[in-house]
């Protein structure tokens, strides 16, 4: 299907330059901030947003599928391992890159935030770790996500 397997991990098909990756990632050196990805997963004009069980008021918005860097770790590695991770799908291909934001983690530190648009191999089942619920939300309806995801996902469905 287009995707490498290496040991135990999976490397999807990238359709975005290396150049690109690679200069996503010494800007956010030059910055000193630390790299989190954020990924769109979408499927009949609707995309998979992950839903926290918490009852505070900033954090009961839905979120898109992803996971913070590990050192040494590939941008194209963080992509499959937080979308693996979080809902058990496999990425098999990063299709487009759609943009960042930065913010201070809640630790007060910077973060910035590399959002990239996949495919996974199967959209089913859904098995989620840190999360209590997902949803699939319509493109084209209103998107109950912060500010910043909803320029990402606007800009996507371009």
């Amino acid at each position: 299907m287009g995707c490498a397997v290496t040991g135990f991990e999976v490397s999807p098909k990238l359709s975005i330059e290396e150049s690109v990756l690679a200069g996503l990632v010494e800007r956010a050196e030059a910055d000193d901030v630390a790299l989190r990805v954020g990924v769109v997963l979408e499927s009949n004009g609707a995309v998979l947003l992950l839903e926290r069980d918490d009852r505070l008021t900033f954090r009961n918005r839905l979120h898109l599928p992803g996971t913070i860097l590990q050192p040494g770790e590939s941008l194209v590695a963080a992509v499959g391992r937080g979308v693996a991770e979080e809902t058990g799908l496999l990425v098999v291909e990063i299709t487009r890159y759609l943009g960042s934001f930065d913010y201070l983690s809640a630790a007060g530190k910077p973060v910035r935030r590399e959002h990239f648009a996949a495919r996974v191999a199967e959209f089913g089942p859904v098995r989620l770790s840190n999360y209590s619920g997902y949803r699939w939300v319509p493109l084209a309806g209103e998107l109950p996500v912060t500010s910043s995801i909803r320029q990402i996902l606007d800009g996507y469905r371009g």
